[in-house]
């Protein structure tokens, strides 16, 4: 699960102005694993983006990296 935390920090880290900020806590399971991300305020919105467009991206690429391990991923954009 290790792989999956670090491609979302780089993912993530592309996007924003401030990767230095780039926190990701996982909170695991057996079946499923949260990774509860947090950013930069000012960079919220460009991992969001433009009616959640972006983050949901994010999502489906995680994802499908996850579901070849066998695993369900819930990525959690933290204020």
């Amino acid at each position: 699960m290790k792989d999956l935390k670090e491609l979302l920090i780089l993912v993530v880290k592309a996007l924003v102005d401030y990767p230095e900020k780039v926190e990701v806590k996982e909170v695991g399971g057996e079946q499923s694993l949260i990774l509860e991300l947090k950013v930069a305020d000012t960079d919220r919105g460009k991992v969001i983006g433009k009616e959640g467009r972006i983050i949901r991206s994010i999502r489906t690429i995680i994802g499908c990296s996850a579901a070849k391990l066998g695993k369900r991923v819930v990525i959690e954009v933290i204020e």
